[in-house]
């Protein structure tokens, strides 16, 4: 008699879970799209006021609080329209993917690992690192393609299509294209600063991401023992923690390398005859005449002409960056709880 009670109830628990889990599955997916969506899109208008201001060694101001760079970037927008602020857009997405091939090819055609494992030894760290490194020369060229686009004026520039990043890239390689003055540096000398940045950016982020994410998952173990974890909760630690930890990585790795990406915009943006907005006025244009002869070079002049805050310039559009990042996630986690709360 109980058993023919209990049996037509399953099939509705089961559709129950069924569809819990789908939501489940949905908002997970919905979460990281708009952690992605935040760190490539919205954040980009912050990248470029970034890096015009690293470059333009003109400035007086150095907007290192997120004041100044609101009030310059409206300025931007005004007089040059929307796309001041998103160029550059699309050829920073092929830049991240042709370091994904690159990486996965040489890792398919050589014994360096692409992941590593547990049980790791020095060897394969050093071999992981190695591939590293390979992957940030094989994109070195387009990314110094996609600077360009990303601090070139609106004013001057002209519509470039959308694979103009490559062009221009296999034409740095082989020495075609746009002319370039002699005060240009050859790829030679940019590969040490720019695999020095890639490299203790991955190794910063890797260990801080790991770091945060153990932190967190301790703290939650403590705090919400299994047997008294409500289903929303369990949800929310299950995506979070991962969320949290990769943006607090991000965040700790770009501040503590920023003077080195100061140094490394510098030199790639040098001699490539780029026009830059003024980032003092708002409006105007500026030329790129740097003559630095290398790393040590460029490290030294800045620190003489401009003082050890130079190597901030624009440091205020990380905050404006990493704020608008924290509060999308913040955003997406009372949604997300609010979704699943009304589905238990």
């Amino acid at each position: 008699m109980i058993l023919s009670c209990l049996r037509p109830r399953r099939p509705s628990l089961e559709k129950a879970d069924t569809g819990r889990e789908q939501l489940n599955r949905f908002a997970g997916f919905g979460i990281g799209l708009a952690s992605l969506f935040t760190e490539n899109v919205l954040a980009h208008p912050c990248i470029v006021l970034r890096r015009q201001c690293q470059v333009n060694y003109h400035a007086r101001h150095y907007h290192l609080t997120p004041f100044t760079v609101i009030n310059i970037m409206y300025s931007f927008n005004k007089t040059q329209g929307p796309r001041a602020l998103w160029k550059g857009m699309g050829s920073t997405f092929i830049v991240q993917g042709i370091t994904l091939g690159a990486e996965g090819i040489i890792s398919e055609f050589t014994p360096l690992p692409r992941e590593l494992s547990h049980k790791w030894s020095p060897k394969q760290v050093g071999e992981h690192l190695l591939l590293k490194a390979l992957t940030y020369v094989v994109a070195m060229p387009f990314y110094s393609a996609s600077l360009i686009e990303t601090v070139q004026s609106e004013i001057i520039r002209d519509n470039a299509g959308i694979l103009e990043c490559v062009k221009e890239g296999i034409g740095r390689v082989i020495g075609l294209g746009v002319p370039h003055s002699k005060r240009l540096l050859p790829l030679l000398a940019l590969t040490f600063p720019t695999v020095l940045h890639g490299v203790l950016h991955y190794i910063i982020s890797s260990i801080i991401q790991k770091f945060v994410l153990l932190v967190l998952k301790r703290k939650n173990a403590h705090s919400h023992p299994s047997e008294s974890t409500s289903p929303v909760q369990s949800m929310l630690d299950a995506y979070f923690p991962e969320l949290i930890a990769s943006f607090a990585a991000s965040l700790c790795s770009d501040v503590m390398l920023y003077p080195l990406e100061t140094v490394l915009h510098r030199l790639h943006i040098q001699g490539t005859r780029t026009i830059i907005d003024n980032t003092d006025l708002g409006y105007e244009v500026l030329p790129i005449n740097t003559q630095y002869e290398g790393m040590k070079d460029c490290i030294n002049t800045i620190k003489q002409e401009e003082g050890m805050l130079g190597f901030y310039k624009g440091f205020g559009a990380i905050i404006v960056q990493y704020t608008l990042h924290a509060a999308v996630l913040q955003i997406t986690k009372i949604i997300y709880s609010t979704l699943l709360q009304s589905n238990v």
